[in-house]
């Protein structure tokens, strides 16, 4: 059975740790430069198959000379996970057993390319890895595999997509096996009328509305972890906010929303419109990611000063 597998995120690498043996390439985003030297990263996924020898391409788009290649292989089947492009209904045409897709929500929920990151932000309490059949409709192919993850009050969206990761990994190489035997067969459709989409994460969704209830603003900023981030002004500059915690039991803030109620070994406590919430880990524009207690050490007067 010919293999090809496509990604091109952190998520990935583990599912093409667990199948290696079984791939026969790895297709994955062309990189593009960053930064303000315009410097080309490789990403992850690329690093770990050139670790792995496993023949890679990169592609911009299916249009690119180096698809024909992939055809050229003419592969059984196609792996997909967090690859970063639609695949088009002529390509998943290739392939004799199909293509399967590895998608981090209990889908129909939560379709789209943020499903991580809004399951935390609407505050849900689970969510999971659903392996399924591919058609020319985004997440909307035959369910092959539902296995429930449960979501920490402490999870951002980087430990959960680690947590999702290693757990698709450990069931990966089974549904390999069973597709060389049988196929991807035996699909449940999805109910498109239960389907939720997610909206792509955009840096302006980093901004915190302090007037919103703490519990909310804690989940914006759980969401957000790693990119791009939930952030307030303070004194003009953006104070990015990666850890924030419940404060502990303090009376209810007649304060302006926004504003540093005091400072404590937790963190930095702010008045929210709706109780009050204690940044934990904090990094001011221009400056390292720090403890807030650290930071508000060297902060003169922050007790006072107001988030906007």
């Amino acid at each position: 059975m010919t293999v090809i597998f496509f990604g091109s995120s952190s998520f990935s690498v583990p599912l093409l740790r667990s199948i290696h043996q079984s791939v026969d390439c790895v297709v994955t985003k062309k990189t593009k430069p960053k930064g303000r030297g315009y410097v080309l990263q490789d990403n992850e996924v690329k690093r770990e198959a050139l670790s792995l020898r496993i023949p890679l391409l990169e592609i911009d788009s299916f249009r690119d000379e180096q698809v024909r290649q992939i055809g050229d292989l003419n592969p059984d089947l196609l792996v997909v996970a967090s690859f970063g492009l639609i695949i088009p209904k002529w390509f998943l045409a290739i392939p004799t057993i199909g293509a399967i897709n590895i998608h981090p929500s209990l889908l129909p929920r939560y379709r789209g390319p943020s499903p991580i990151q809004w399951a935390i932000w609407n505050g849900e309490r689970e969510t999971g890895i659903t392996i399924m059949k591919m058609n020319e409709r985004m997440d909307a192919g035959d369910i092959l595999l539902h296995e429930t993850v449960p979501i920490g009050e402490a999870d951002d969206s980087e430990t959960l997509s680690d947590q999702l990761s290693m757990r698709a990994a450990k069931i990966l190489p089974d549904v390999l096996e069973n597709a060389r035997c049988n196929g991807a067969t035996g699909g449940i459709p999805q109910h498109d009328d239960e389907a939720t989409y997610t909206p792509m994460i955009t840096k302006e969704m980093g901004k915190i509305d302090w007037h919103m209830g703490s519990t909310e603003i804690m989940r914006q900023v759980r969401a957000l972890v790693p990119w791009p981030t939930a952030y307030g002004l303070l004194d003009g500059r953006m104070l990015k906010i990666f850890k924030a915690c419940p404060s502990s039991g303090r009376p209810v803030s007649k304060e302006v929303p926004g504003t540093v109620l005091a400072v404590s070994t937790q963190g930095i406590e702010i008045a929210t419109g709706e109780g009050s919430l204690v940044l934990a880990e904090i990094q001011l524009e221009n400056r390292k990611r720090m403890a807030a207690v650290d930071f508000a050490r060297g902060y003169r007067d922050i007790i006072g000063r107001r988030l906007s």
